[in-house]
């Protein structure tokens, strides 16, 4: 069930929220870095291991 909640998670963060792959990680801003944290913590626990 948990995996089921972060791969709709995972969705939904895909068609909502912004990429910021093709920006220079240095020069983010802090709720910017929070975004991709985020982001990548919703993508590892959606990811079958």
């Amino acid at each position: 069930m948990k995996k089921a909640i972060f791969k709709a998670l995972a969705k939904f963060n895909k068609a909502v929220l912004p990429s910021f792959g093709n920006k220079d990680l240095t020069k983010l801003s802090k709720w910017q870095k929070a975004l991709i944290a985020y982001r990548y913590y919703v993508t590892i626990n959606a990811l079958d291991r």
